[in-house]
């Protein structure tokens, strides 16, 4: 019987499981070595969405989580860390063009919410754009997805487990995992502190495969860093995510605007005694990707810069559930963390205490071949 669970991670997926823990009556205690939403839940884009996402049941398990998010939501009328003002993407040439048609084609086949708007429609939505930044149409808009403030979920969802019970730990890192006959036994911590365990939930983000290898397993992982630029607050009203071809953004609170290209993720660089730095040049040519889009932001300055290494498994799928050899090992990380982590920590934790959710979570076993094969 499993009554005492050790949730290893308190970021998005932690706080998530250990909340569907407690609310199903388990005694869980979360560790983290650093502090709680400190890591990479708390320098992440976070956007909502399925929008392109193959296979088939990836895009069904990330509308599933969409769909969480909306439940958690209205389920909490005080929550303040969903919005869901949609996505605006459009592209600059042909080849992009054309790569667009088939993400709206493959969305709308699956039966996913997506329609084309012209200039003057996108404006109508976003009237702080420059109209010279937008095309004349063809810009893609997704009305159901949205962005979350992922701090501001963990923090509610880690209350929402100490209320139940749960005990959270910080700046205390998992230094040994004592296995014993297939299973797991006790969690040995960097205080010294042992923390015997009915059972474990692997939810260490970029260090999945390090807390993986202490109880001799094997997760490929190809983790990338993601750069986030955060402005001053300002006079400007973007009210949902936006694709363009320079610049990606979305409402980071407060008025603030959170912006991000694939370029700056380039420019982070580790100095010799491990601290992360980024290229001012590079953050230079973001803000003002952003301010050539929305002229308002011209008056913002950088108020910060976020470095955040995403999780993301070997074959690119999320990795969930138990492990056949170590059956009280589980397992809950993927990229796309902010989109899951209601759905699929509800899934995990389900299935720690033995409910039956295998049609769900038999794409995404640690034992997949295509895992394997990375």
């Amino acid at each position: 019987m499993v009554e005492h669970v050790v949730v290893i991670g308190a970021g998005v997926y932690g706080a998530a499981v250990a909340a569907a823990l407690t609310r199903r009556g388990a005694r869980v205690t979360v560790v983290d070595a650093g502090a709680l939403a400190g890591g990479t839940s708390g320098a992440t884009f976070s956007w909502v969405n399925s929008c392109g996402k193959r296979p088939r049941s990836y895009h069904d398990l990330n509308v599933a989580g969409m769909a969480a998010h909306r439940r958690l939501a209205a389920d909490v009328p005080h929550g303040d860390w969903y919005h869901e003002g949609g996505n605006l993407e459009w592209a600059a040439d042909d080849a992009g063009r054309a790569e667009l048609r088939g993400k709206v084609a493959g969305v709308l086949d699956y039966g996913y919410d997506a329609r084309w708007l012209s200039r003057a429609e996108a404006l109508r939505l976003e009237p702080d754009m420059d109209p010279a930044g937008l095309p004349d149409d063809e810009i893609a808009y997704f009305p159901r997805e949205g962005w979350i403030d992922p701090v501001r979920l963990i923090g509610h969802l880690l209350s929402s487990a100490v209320a139940g019970g749960a005990e959270s730990v910080a700046h205390d890192g998992v230094t040994g995992l004592e296995v014993t006959a297939g299973m797991v036994r006790a969690v040995g911590l960097a205080s010294g502190r042992r923390l015997l365990a009915d059972a474990v939930v692997n939810c260490a983000g970029p260090q999945a495969a390090a807390i993986a290898e202490l109880a001799g397993l094997v997760l490929p992982m190809r983790n990338t860093r993601g750069v986030l630029v955060s402005t001053s607050p300002a006079a400007v009203s973007p009210s949902r995510v936006i694709h363009s071809p320079h610049v990606h953004l979305r409402p980071d609170g407060g008025g603030r605007v959170l912006l991000h290209t694939h370029e700056i993720d380039g420019a982070a660089r580790v100095s010799g005694t491990g601290e992360i730095s980024v290229d001012p040049s590079a953050v230079g040519k973001v803000v003002e990707a952003g301010r050539a889009l929305y002229p308002g932001l011209r008056a913002a300055t950088v108020e910060g810069v976020r470095v955040g290494e995403r999780p993301i498994p070997g074959d690119g799928l999320p990795v969930l559930g138990r492990v056949v050899a170590l059956p009280n090992f589980h397992f809950a990380v993927s990229h796309s963390g902010a989109t899951l982590s209601v759905h699929a920590g509800d899934l995990v934790a389900g299935e720690v205490l033995g409910e039956d959710h295998d049609e769900a979570l038999a794409a995404f076993r640690f034992e997949r071949p295509a895992l394997a094969a990375r």
